[in-house]
């Protein structure tokens, strides 16, 4: 059976640049064999997520598009963040994204790549909480305390103590960072992303954090330009989140 992760790697693969896919030309991106890849594409086909074009690549289906529009439809901050995100990508020149939780799944709804870009644009969806900026963010406004610890590099989080040093962290600066905790030699920055124009019932009622929004990097670039970075990323999350 295809899983989640390995479905969420394909829809991924499938962008503006990268509209469709040939089952060689995927299976090399991937790193998978070509039966595999083959398999995974005709599952998603078969699923309704994928068709398949008369010259035999695969294309990402308008059933997928019905369902975005269901689910941003009922989300009433989701097209002012969506547009936060193209200008953090623009305006910071890396990857810019946006994170929201599903229980206590760490979940990448928004990716954006400016072309000059020094990383290429990551495929995971599902993220580890304790290894990322945005799970920090979401899991200390939640107050989340993580069933496990991943440790995905040297780096990563691996205890209890260590959580709570960084969280206590993450809630003193109102930003989140990870340097090479989640993929080694990038970088990500976070911060919170407030409901100030959601349609809820009294946005200033309690923690109105819905989402963490930010950018990732190489950790080269991301050290040599740590300040300039983090104070350009809170200006425009705060000239955003102060619009009327």
């Amino acid at each position: 059976m295809l899983s989640l992760q390995k479905a969420a790697n394909i829809l991924g693969a499938f962008s503006a640049e990268q509209p469709e896919w040939g089952v060689r030309a995927l299976a090399s991106h991937l790193g998978v064999p070509r039966a595999t890849a083959h398999a995974y594409l005709a599952g998603l086909t078969e699923a309704g997520f994928l068709r398949r074009t008369p010259a035999g690549k695969y294309r990402l289906s308008w059933h997928l598009a019905e369902m975005g529009a269901q689910l941003t439809a009922s989300l009433p901050w989701f097209p002012e963040a969506r547009a936060l995100i193209t200008r953090l990508a623009l305006e910071v020149r890396a990857v810019a994204f946006l994170c929201i939780l599903e229980g206590e799944e760490v979940v990448a709804t928004i990716r954006e790549r400016h072309p000059d870009a020094d990383i290429e644009l990551p495929l995971d969806v599902y993220l580890p909480a304790t290894a990322t900026a945005s799970g920090k963010i979401l899991y200390a406004h939640a107050d989340i305390t993580p069933r496990s610890f991943e440790a995905c590099t040297p780096s990563s989080i691996t205890s209890l103590d260590e959580w709570k040093t960084e969280v206590a962290k993450v809630r003193r600066l109102g930003y989140a960072y990870s340097i090479e905790e989640w993929i080694p030699g990038q970088c990500t920055l976070g911060v919170p992303y407030h409901a100030l124009h959601s349609g809820l019932p009294d946005p200033h009622s309690g923690d109105t954090v819905v989402a963490a929004i930010g950018v990732q990097m190489s950790a080269g670039r991301y050290l040599r330009e740590e300040r300039s970075i983090r104070e350009r990323v809170l200006q425009i999350v705060r000239e955003a989140e102060t619009l009327p």
